[in-house]
């Protein structure tokens, strides 16, 4: 089992509570992730001052452009040295292509993945913006034409994990948020699972964001989590 399989989602409004959680977690077993609102408002500062405290970051901005901007952005979170880094799917092959190609240079590049189906997507808001195709159809062939772009992997949700295993096969990297400790609110997310069953699935890293961040003591709601893992 990957012996780091937890990014803990730092979906805070400011810099200040996403460092002083961050503090409080320090040395525990995890990554972070760094999303469009706390960059929005903090910038590459707050990615600075969180590799300070030794952590690896997941840069979650879900790039969707046109090629060359896309490539351009995806070189620009490599410089800051940001351990993995996201792209829509749906830009499609070129688009992913370029991004790829951006980080040839980079003699540590970052870990790159494309998100095929949002986790607060059903099948109904599908087809409300033109997919006649199911969940699990699109997120296959979003999937397929990430690996075909040569990508590292994708997003997905835990209930996508064991047909893209079987699909796709294991030297390709899934990364799952959706994912609900037991007894944890559902929230906005819709296809979700707990994380020793996305574990169990194949997945390899799984993005928990308000049952750690939100608990009452979060560096006990992460090591409740690890226990689970291994039990």
């Amino acid at each position: 089992m990957n012996q780091q399989p937890i990014i803990v989602a730092l979906d805070f409004p400011d810099a200040n509570s996403a460092l002083n959680l961050a503090k409080r977690l320090r040395g525990q077993p995890c990554h972070l992730k760094v999303g469009k609102e706390l960059f929005t408002r903090s910038g590459s500062q707050i990615i600075e001052q969180l590799q300070a405290l030794d952590f690896k970051i997941f840069l979650d901005l879900k790039f969707h452009d046109i090629p060359n901007t896309v490539a351009k952005a995806v070189e620009a979170a490599a410089a800051m040295g940001v351990w993995m880094v996201n792209v829509h799917a749906s830009g499609g092959v070129k688009m992913m292509e370029a991004a790829r190609n951006a980080l040839i240079k980079f003699s540590q590049p970052p870990i790159l993945i494309a998100v095929t189906v949002l986790t607060s997507l059903n099948d109904a808001d599908l087809l409300e913006i033109g997919i006649s195709s199911n969940v699990e159809t699109h997120v296959q062939r979003l999937a397929l034409l990430t690996k075909k772009a040569g990508l590292d992997g994708v997003v997905c949700s835990p209930k996508e994990i064991k047909l893209l295993r079987e699909s796709i096969g294991k030297d390709f990297l899934l990364v799952t948020p959706g994912i609900r400790p037991i007894g944890s609110a559902q929230n906005d997310q819709q296809r979700i699972l707990t994380p020793s069953q996305a574990l169990d699935l194949g997945t390899n890293y799984l993005v928990i964001g308000r049952p750690i961040t939100a608990a009452v003591d979060p560096v006990i709601a992460l090591e409740e989590i690890n226990r689970s893992l291994i039990s």
